[in-house]
């Protein structure tokens, strides 16, 4: 079986953080945030979603990786209250 760690979890709260209406808008995490919220940031850069180790803007493998995150935090969350519906086929 399959689990979310505590440090995935902490990468997905960092891309919840980005705003994907827009690629002009990035993010800064200081040093005041935290280690587990500095370390994910540091892993993300990594990972080749962020431009900075520090934030910065989504690359765009990133903002992929952010659009799910947030779709399926969306759709976790008891404000989703509608049901999905399977598309038509």
């Amino acid at each position: 079986m399959t689990a979310y760690t505590g440090g995935l979890l902490d990468e997905l709260n960092i891309l919840l953080q980005f705003n994907l209406e827009t690629t002009q808008e990035g993010i800064k995490i200081h040093r005041s945030a935290g280690t587990p919220a500095i370390e994910a940031t540091t892993r993300l850069f990594n990972k080749g979603l962020i431009t900075q180790s520090d934030g910065g803007y989504l690359t765009d493998l990133g903002h992929i990786a952010a659009e799910h995150a947030q779709a399926t935090y969306t759709i976790l969350t008891p404000a989703h209250e509608t049901p999905l519906k399977p598309a038509s086929m």
